[in-house]
C-alpha cells in the first residue's frame, strides 16, 4: 500500500519505493508500496478530534464501487473486495464507537456481533470506549430474527434504531432478546438526522455506516454524512446492481473534499469529508 494524497516532499519523489519510512501522515515515505500495521491504519483513519465542549457525533460512511458504479456483485459487497479493503474494514470498526446499518443488509450479509481485537484494544481503552462497537440496526418494520447471534451474543449490546410507530409487538420482542429500542423518528421510520443525535445523546460520537445503499443515500440526503470511506475496486461488472447510495436525491449535489487517497494493486481507497 501507498499514499498518494496528501502529496508530501517523499510521495512526490519516491513513487518507485525505497528511502527511510516514516509514520503516514506525517512526512513519512508513504509512497513505498508495502502492507501497513494496524496501527498505521489506524493513525491514518483516526476520527477528528472532538471540539471544545460537548463532543458532536462524527458520522463516516465505508462503502466499496466498482470502476462502473456498481456497490454490489450477485447482491453481495464482498466479490469486489480485497484483502486490503478488509484490512481497512476492520481498521474502522476498531475505531468507532457504534456501527450503524440497515436491516437489509443485516439480512443479506449475515451480520454477526462486532469482536473485540487485540490490536486496538489499548487505543480503545484510552479513548474510554468498549471493547468493541455497538451495531445500530435501522429498521421500520423490526422484520428481524431476534435469534440470530447479533442480538443474542453480542460482546455490547446491539441497538435497535426505529420509529415512534413501530410495532409494540415487535418492539416487545426485541426488548425481550436484549436489544436496545431507540425512538429516532415520529412515524414508522427513522430520520437520519434524529439517529446521529440519538446516539450521540448514548455517547456514541464516533458513527461508522456500512450502508447498505438505501440507508447510504437517506444519510446523504439528510446532510447527515460527514465523511465518506470509499474503496474503488478496479473491476467492471455491468448489469444492474445498485450503487454505494440510493434513494432520495438532494436538490443540490454536495461537495466533499478529499482527505486522503492510498493505493494497493489498483484499488484505491479515499477519504472525502465535509469542508
Amino acid at each position: 500500500m501507498r499514499r498518494l494524497f496528501p502529496v508530501t516532499d517523499q510521495t512526490a519523489t519516491t513513487g518507485s519505493g525505497g528511502g527511510p519510512l516514516g509514520a503516514p501522515g506525517e512526512g513519512g515515505d508513504a509512497a513505498e508500496d508495502r502492507e501497513w500495521s494496524l496501527d498505521e491504519l489506524a493513525e491514518a483513519y483516526a476520527y477528528p478530534q472532538d471540539r471544545p465542549g460537548s463532543p458532536r457525533p462524527w458520522l463516516r460512511a465505508n462503502m466499496v464501487s466498482t470502476l462502473d458504479g456498481a456497490a454490489q456483485h450477485d447482491g453481495r459487497s464482498q466479490p469486489i473486495s480485497t484483502a486490503a479493503d478488509m484490512r481497512i474494514f476492520g481498521t474502522l470498526r476498531g475505531l468507532a464507537d457504534v456501527v450503524v446499518v440497515g436491516a437489509e443488509t443485516v439480512r443479506l450479509e449475515g451480520y454477526r456481533p462486532a469482536r473485540a481485537r487485540a490490536e486496538f484494544a489499548a487505543r480503545r481503552a484510552a479513548a474510554g470506549q468498549a471493547p468493541a462497537p455497538a451495531v445500530a440496526v435501522v429498521t421500520a418494520g423490526l422484520d428481524l430474527d431476534f435469534s440470530l447471534p447479533l442480538f443474542t451474543s453480542p460482546l455490547v449490546p446491539t441497538l435497535i434504531l426505529t420509529g415512534a410507530a413501530a410495532a409494540p409487538d415487535r418492539v416487545a420482542a426485541a426488548e425481550k432478546a436484549g436489544v436496545r429500542v431507540v425512538i429516532a423518528g415520529d412515524g414508522m421510520g427513522v430520520e437520519p438526522a434524529r439517529a446521529v443525535q440519538a446516539l450521540g445523546a448514548l455517547g456514541h460520537t464516533r458513527l461508522l455506516t456500512e450502508g447498505g445503499p438505501r440507508l447510504l443515500g437517506q444519510f446523504v440526503a439528510a446532510g447527515a454524512l460527514d465523511e465518506l470511506c470509499l474503496t474503488v475496486a478496479p473491476m467492471l461488472t455491468a448489469g444492474d446492481a445498485q450503487r454505494i447510495a440510493g434513494g432520495p436525491s438532494v436538490a443540490v449535489p454536495q461537495r466533499f473534499a478529499l482527505a486522503s487517497l492510498l493505493e494497493e494493486e489498483g484499488f484505491l481507497f479515499g477519504r472525502y469529508r465535509r469542508p
